[in-house]
């Protein structure tokens, strides 16, 4: 008996790990040159109280969480972001401007109309890996793929 309730208990984990986050709406600018770093957007929502700790592809040799502050001179800069906390029931949207996966060291042109697979690292959740798909240069998001 200990080992049915085993067997279903273990049964149920994938589900359950794989409903504490989502992960919409991945996409990325083409590239002009694979010289020349990329940025990768998505929205993150959590049904429970998460910390996204990682990212990687292999599509670049490094992947970074950034995102961006105005000074008071009115100078925008991006920020390397170690961790990104995640309240439960609350989307986080990554745009251009804003938060974005930082693509440095490009293994290879980002082309329109290619993907590449993103796998983001949770501290309760694991692993989560979705697929990419690269948009136009000017694109504005997936409603705006041009």
């Amino acid at each position: 008996m200990k080992t049915i309730a085993f067997a279903v208990f273990c049964a149920t984990l994938p589900t359950l790990a794989a409903a504490d986050v989502s992960v919409t709406d991945p996409w990325a600018r083409a590239s002009i040159l694979a010289s020349r770093p990329g940025a990768a957007y998505l929205t993150l929502q959590s049904d429970i109280a998460e910390r996204l700790t990682a990212l990687e592809t292999p599509a670049a040799g490094h992947v970074m969480l950034h995102g961006s502050e105005t000074d008071a001179n009115g100078v925008s800069r991006m920020t390397h972001i170690e961790a990104l906390d995640l309240a439960p029931g609350t989307p986080v949207t990554f745009a251009p401007g804003g938060l974005h996966v930082m693509l440095m060291g490009l293994t290879g042109k980002l082309e329109e109309g290619s993907t590449f697979p993103l796998t983001l690292t949770f501290e309760k959740t694991g692993e989560i890996t979705v697929e990419v798909p690269v948009l136009g240069v000017t694109a504005t998001g997936p409603e705006g793929a041009e």
